[in-house]
């Protein structure tokens, strides 16, 4: 099966189980996205705090103030993004400014340039050139921004108003590609990636699509993916990390939804709990290749480390750890012993 049917399928699945009209879901998510995307940024404050930030105004004990105004400033920027979406506004530069405003409206900074001062606190474009990472490539010369930033709100708006909302795939592969854009345009001084997130989930709230979570252990393949579609001048390498992400991300909510469903007591034995729960989900998952190779190493070397298991995959270490959690909560392998001594058993 390909991503995209795969993505297909998995979308018609979380809406028939209803995972969307549970109480208070749509809240829980938005914060979800919001903590996965400031801590991309840095920020180490987990969905828990925020939830008690957001909705009880309880700081987060031992995180640092300008992280918890992050959050908030994102947050804020949220909710303007999504009355946007409702309303089915255009997007345009003053838009993208007055969110850029809000994102960084309690951790910007004034900048002095020899053209001018500039307030990223203010949503301003960006009057000096920046690089990406140290002895990385430079982003756009900040003289052509203006332009280009134009030209990109012209090329959503023309392909949001020619796109068929029953569509589904063709709009998640506008947000995808308004993402990369945003970002190789980089209008900003700081805040890029945090706009290019909320701008691509904005479009697909317009769409009332399942918004892409870019999970924070995710952050490596991420801009590696970033860097390789901008060398190549390939979308299609953004697209294909992005439908990898979405389909993790719907299919973890599903299993976990269905394991919430069917815990209906608190048992004071807990010994064959989720007998029963976890092989309808091994059912209902179907493994990717990636996820069938771990398995395969794990058959032949039961005590096989998740370095080597990110080694032996090429990918990350926090990948690995990923799709071993994914594959522990869908009872495909469970850990015998302990972290360091201890070895994988796959179960029957």
């Amino acid at each position: 099966m390909n991503k995209v049917q795969k993505l297909i399928d998995l979308i018609s699945a979380y809406e028939k189980l209803g995972i969307g009209q549970q109480i208070d879901y749509d809240k829980f998510y938005l914060y979800s996205l919001i903590t996965h995307s400031t801590a991309i940024e840095g920020s180490t404050v987990t969905e828990i705090e925020n939830q008690l930030l957001f909705d009880e105004g309880i700081p987060a004990k031992g995180r640092s103030m300008n992280e918890q105004l992050m959050n908030l400033d994102l947050k804020a920027a949220y909710e303007q993004s999504i009355n946007y979406a409702r309303n089915h506004a255009d997007i345009s530069v003053s838009s993208l400014k007055h969110l850029a405003s809000v994102i960084l409206k309690n951790t910007g900074t004034i900048y002095k340039t020899a053209l001018g001062d500039f307030s990223s606190s203010d949503g301003d474009l960006r009057l000096l050139n920046v690089t990406a990472g140290v002895g990385g490539r430079s982003y756009m010369n900040f003289t052509k921004i203006p332009q280009k930033l134009e030209e990109l709100c012209v090329h959503i708006n023309e392909r949001r108003k020619s796109l068929n909302p029953a569509d589904v795939v063709e709009a998640y592969y506008l947000s995808f590609d308004v993402h990369f854009q945003l970002v190789t345009i980089h209008p900003w001084a700081d805040g890029n990636g945090r706009m290019a997130r909320l701008l691509m989930n904005q479009l697909q709230f317009e769409f009332n699509l399942l918004p892409s979570v870019i999970n924070k252990n995710s952050k490596a393949e991420y801009i590696e993916a970033l860097i390789a579609t901008r060398e190549k001048e390939d979308l299609n390498i953004f697209r294909a990390f992005m439908l990898d992400e979405h389909i993790r991300n719907i299919e973890l909510i599903i299993a976990n939804y269905k394991a919430s469903i069917n815990d209906d007591f608190i048992p004071y034995n807990y010994d064959g709990l989720n007998d029963g729960i976890n092989d309808v989900l091994k059912e209902d998952m179907q493994l990717t290749s990636r996820q069938e190779k771990l398995i395969k190493l794990i058959t032949k070397k039961p005590d096989i480390t998740v370095d080597e298991i990110a080694v032996k995959l090429k990918i990350s270490k926090p990948t690995a750890e990923r799709e071993i959690a994914m594959l522990k909560s869908t009872n495909h392998i469970v850990r015998i012993g302990s972290r360091k001594t201890g070895r994988w058993q796959i179960v029957k």
